[in-house]
């Protein structure tokens, strides 16, 4: 995979950040929709393994999506993605018991092709030094979510054009099986409107970062 035009300022910021600080460090990768958190997340946690000391991991918040099962009794299966079908509460007790460094810890992550959450899937050790959390929601400032900022020592902001962003979103849902229409209908009336939830934390994060 190709990496970030992004990584090399986001590790200018975090090796000497974490290594001034003892024990885990924990880094939150927070932004839009598309705009490259996951592929950012897995490269500054490969970057980082390279360097003496600093063993990493990438958790993704989106593991924590409410089933479709549970999203279709709430009534919310047109809003998949927005904060509230998510399991928020989760979310924090898993950065807890990160915070916490406990022996081992699994974190879940979300399928692609199931559409589902999984969990079990990412094995934690104590030793694992910094910890690299990317999601849409880790700076909002209102219900569990809140919690997240004052559980992450350093956040960094990640944004991108708007029409890379939405070409992207759209391919998404194309993959999906949905036509050009419905793609687009499902970008710009969901993934957008959650665009603008997560652009008003940006100002919460202690770096911005754009592709």
């Amino acid at each position: 995979m190709r990496q970030p035009d992004v990584l090399q300022p986001a590790l200018d910021v975090v090796v000497p950040f974490v290594r001034g600080r003892p024990g885990r460090t924990i880094v939150g990768i927070c932004g839009p929709p598309a705009a490259g958190k996951s592929t950012l997340s897995s490269a500054l946690a490969d970057a980082l393994n390279v360097h003496d000391g600093l063993s990493s991991a990438s958790v993704p918040m989106d593991g924590f999506h409410l089933s479709n099962v549970e999203l279709d009794r709430l009534g919310l299966t047109d809003r998949k993605g927005a904060p509230e079908t998510f399991d928020a509460a989760g979310f924090v007790h898993l950065l807890r018991r990160l915070r916490a460094g406990e022996d081992l810890v699994y974190a879940p992550i979300y399928s692609r092709t199931l559409h589902e959450s999984i969990g079990g899937v990412i094995p934690i050790a104590s030793g694992v030094r910094v910890i690299v959390v990317e999601g849409n929601y880790l700076l909002l400032d209102h219900g569990p979510w809140a919690s997240v900022r004052g559980l992450v020592d350093l956040a960094l902001y990640l944004d991108a054009p708007d029409k890379v962003r939405q070409e992207s979103l759209v391919r998404r849902q194309l993959a999906k099986g949905l036509d050009r229409p419905d793609a687009e209908d499902w970008v710009f009336r969901s993934d957008e409107r959650n665009a603008a939830v997560i652009a008003g934390t940006r100002d919460r994060a202690d770096l911005i970062l754009t592709r």
